[in-house]
């Protein structure tokens, strides 16, 4: 029975050692489609603030024309830095907390029926937005991100550094 598990362990080992390979292109190619998206909604609402900041005050937020600035601005920036890697954990949290606020402030029907009508949670229009944005502050951006790549720029200048100084 020992030999059936040990060779069953090492398929998994095997076929999960295959696959987690797959995690950097896919975590690349759900931020670039999702940060496109959303970066072309910020562009959307940048154009048309005057409709943006009236549809924020019959919601009754504060200052309604400066939060529409505010939001354009998170989403367009937040979208380009989603996309590319970017401060991705800080980016990935400003989304996920802009999202949530998407859903108590305009969708809060859809927010409360979470339990009672899952599949109206689901098809609010801040839902795909704020799983990626989870997605990206837990696990990070993957290797292939400018996060990447400027740690390993700064890193290997750190060791260039530390190597040329003299003890």
């Amino acid at each position: 029975m020992s030999k059936v598990i040990a060779k069953v362990r090492q398929w998994h080992d095997q076929s999960f050692g295959l696959v987690s390979y797959l995690q950097s292109p896919f975590l690349f190619l759900v931020r670039l489609y999702f940060g496109w998206q959303l970066a072309q909604s910020g562009w959307g609402k940048l154009h048309h603030l005057s409709g943006v900041a009236e549809y924020f005050g019959t919601l009754g937020l504060p200052m309604p024309a400066q939060m529409a600035v505010f939001i354009a601005c998170v989403e367009f920036f937040g979208g380009i830095f989603l996309a590319l890697g970017l401060l991705s954990r800080i980016t990935g949290l400003v989304l996920t907390v802009n999202m949530i606020m998407a859903y108590v402030f305009g969708d809060h029907d859809a927010l409360f029926s979470f339990i009672s009508d899952p599949d109206k949670f689901v098809a609010a229009a801040p839902f795909a937005f704020l799983v990626v944005s989870l997605i990206v502050l837990i696990f990070g951006a993957g290797k292939i991100s400018v996060d990447v790549a400027i740690t390993l720029f700064f890193g290997s200048a750190r060791v260039k550094q530390a190597n040329s100084v003299p003890a």
